[in-house]
């Protein structure tokens, strides 16, 4: 039976370096193309979307794999998720500056992956606390 409270396994580390490093390079892309056709308009928030993945997702999870650290299951699961709203919203928030406008409700997203990817780590680190 599967409880998502047990640490991940090695396997899922290195699913997960792999699935964040080729979302930096997909986010890199994706930035330099809709860059390439903005017209010479360009946006911090769009160009930068790939940083999120590289160092919030694929630097610390490579980390914690190298220290023989454990993520909590339900940890993991949230950190992914914060990593995955900023990201998008860093890429909603470039697109409507890119466009020249601006929308209020984007702030979720940094509201949203924020505190997910907090919780994550705080539920990592109390995990870690306990063990010892």
């Amino acid at each position: 039976m599967y409880t998502s409270d047990k640490p991940i396994s090695e396997k899922r580390y290195t699913s997960a370096i792999k699935a964040y490093l080729l979302a930096t390079v997909g986010c890199a892309i994706f930035g330099a193309v809709y860059e390439l056709f903005s017209h010479g308009v360009w946006s911090c928030f769009m160009l930068c979307a790939f940083v999120l993945p590289l160092l919030l997702g694929a630097v610390p999870f490579f980390l914690m794999q190298k220290r023989g650290k454990l993520f909590p299951g339900k940890a993991a699961d949230l950190i992914h998720a914060g990593v995955a709203a900023l990201t998008v919203g860093s890429i909603l928030q470039g697109a409507l500056e890119i466009y020249g406008t601006s929308n209020p409700l984007t702030i979720a997203y940094l509201a949203a992956g924020g505190a997910l990817t907090a919780t994550g780590w705080l539920l990592t680190f109390k995990k870690q606390a306990v063990r010892k």
